[in-house]
């Protein structure tokens, strides 16, 4: 089976040059290699496809067959990595805490602890007003874009 870490390696001396940042690496165990990466401009498809050339020039596929896909994250997954708070600082988000709990609002001040969510909270009854709720990220247990159509 290829490993994983031996992936994110080949993968990392790639993205250093091209200003991307990794999400995730997947190996299954049929060797199928998935590669979730980004970059704060949005990753393009040539980008894409020179990440996988290098990718598979530094595998020997005659010692171990593999299958490797090379994509963006795209907008259903949730937040992998902290570069993609900062890629979306600005935008409309959903936040699920660890209890469960939903947040939609502006992704505000990311730094290495959390962020903010400019958000509407009900004050005394039936009223709303938009506050600034600060979040951990240990108390997150996902958050993604929230698409809206203009």
């Amino acid at each position: 089976m290829i490993d994983k870490q031996n992936i994110q390696g080949i993968v990392e001396e790639f993205i250093k040059e091209n200003g991307l940042f990794l999400v995730a690496v997947k190996v299954s165990g049929a060797n199928r290699i998935t590669v979730l990466a980004d970059k704060n401009e949005g990753i393009t498809i040539d980008e894409c496809a020179a990440l996988h050339r290098h990718i598979v020039n530094s595998l020997d596929r005659d010692k171990e067959d593999f299958e490797l896909q090379v994509s963006s994250p795209g907008l259903d997954l949730p937040f992998g990595v902290i570069e993609q708070y900062y890629k979306n600082e600005g935008k409309k988000v959903e936040v699920i805490d660890n209890e469960g709990s939903k947040f939609a609002g502006i992704l505000k001040n990311v730094n290495t602890g959390g962020f903010e969510l400019e958000t509407e909270v009900k004050v005394k009854g039936k009223s709303k007003e938009v506050k600034d709720v600060s979040f951990n990220f240990e108390q997150i247990k996902s958050t993604r874009v929230i698409l809206t159509i203009k």
